[in-house]
């Protein structure tokens, strides 16, 4: 199964297939994500970061003890038969790759992760679109923990360390709490400890800890090491809209939960330039008019303030800022320069700062 921008070598069955013949157990294999314009922008940048340490460390945990870990959606092989043994495909909600992953799990199903197997694909470059992703990748999960928490409490075909593994470490601590904690924690709490004198945040809680934490996590990416800053500063930023859309999901609530858009890719890494091999001949262009699709495109209209701007980024920013402030000339507890680095991190993200440009339509 592949996403229309992946681009699989030609020998990826050769390499998948064998593991499913010789392992009857097995109902999925799933192949590593290689990314082809990961220095286009920042906003790439961290993406490959926080995509190589899910497959790095999270997929590949997941697979070497035989434990239950998530189907990507693209870039893996499914088992018809345990397909089918997980009730097929489900659109309940927007994440009905990882549905059926469940299903199958619930059933006995085992799943492999390949690193080593690695299938290019091109990341979001703007903002809006990432920020679509996000959404569906956090609010989809949630909705499902929803629809099947019972289910899998009640499950009598795996182990109980497995369900507590599925609906803990996977569902609850990954899919909602790693959201709520980070915001709370880095955009709430220590902003509002500077007010209240009463509120002493220990030194291991506010620099330490976290910092380990993040210097490991960086390390699944060592070419971008050198921004491990600016990226924890943009994932606190992105956990504000992880976070409403985790509650939204996990409400049922608001007119997005089953929203379906599709991730906007502007295909540039595709196209090929005369001269950026080292030779002088240019790729043949098939005619434009072939190519023309069947719906014309729709004229792009004047986007308003609060489509061109992110109000509550741009809000949250403002408020640490001032708690930045108020530290620096009230409270000197010392957090103002983490402070002043996250809301300039939320107001550049509020004012659309981040990714590309997306190409102006007639």
């Amino acid at each position: 199964m592949f996403d229309a921008d992946f681009q699989p070598d030609s020998d990826f069955l050769l390499r998948t297939i064998p593991f499913l013949v010789h392992n009857p157990e097995i109902a999925l294999v799933q192949a590593r994500w290689k990314f082809v314009n990961s220095d286009e922008c920042l906003l790439t940048r961290f993406q490959e970061m926080s995509l190589d340490y899910h497959f790095k460390y999270e997929q590949e945990a997941g697979s070497s003890v035989y434990s239950f870990f998530g189907f990507n959606g693209t870039a893996g092989v499914w088992r018809i038969s345990a397909i089918d043994d997980a009730g097929g495909w489900k659109d309940r909600t927007t994440v009905e790759d990882m549905d059926l992953a469940v299903r199958a799990m619930l059933q006995g199903w085992k799943f492999l992760y390949v690193g080593d197997i690695k299938v290019k694909s091109e990341l979001p470059s703007t903002f809006k679109a990432y920020r679509f992703q996000q959404h569906r990748w956090s609010c989809g999960p949630a909705n499902l923990f929803k629809k099947m928490m019972v289910e899998i409490l009640e499950n009598k075909r795996v182990s109980l360390w497995s369900k507590i593994h599925l609906w803990y470490d996977f569902f609850f601590v990954g899919k909602v709490a790693a959201h709520t904690v980070t915001f709370i924690y880095y955009c709430f709490a220590i902003p509002v400890s500077v007010l209240f004198p009463e509120i002493q945040i220990p030194l291991w809680g506010v620099v330490y800890v976290p910092t380990v934490i993040t210097l490991l996590k960086a390390l699944g990416t060592p070419s971008s090491f050198h921004l491990v800053i600016l990226w924890v500063l943009f994932e606190n930023v992105m956990s504000l809209h992880r976070i409403k859309a985790a509650v939204s999901g996990l409400l049922d609530a608001g007119g997005r939960v089953n929203e379906w858009v599709v991730t906007e890719k502007l295909g540039d890494t595709s196209k090929a330039k005369p001269g950026t091999n080292g030779s002088d001949t240019a790729v043949k262009v098939i005619d434009v008019k072939l190519t023309e699709p069947l719906v014309p495109k729709l004229v792009k209209r004047r986007a308003r303030f609060w489509e061109r701007y992110h109000c509550s980024e741009l809000f949250v920013g403002t408020c640490i800022i001032l708690c930045g402030f108020y530290d620096l000339l009230f409270a000197n507890k010392g957090y103002y320069i983490f402070l002043f680095l996250q809301g300039t991190a939320f107001l550049v993200v509020g004012f659309g700062y981040v990714g590309t440009l997306p190409p102006c339509t007639a």
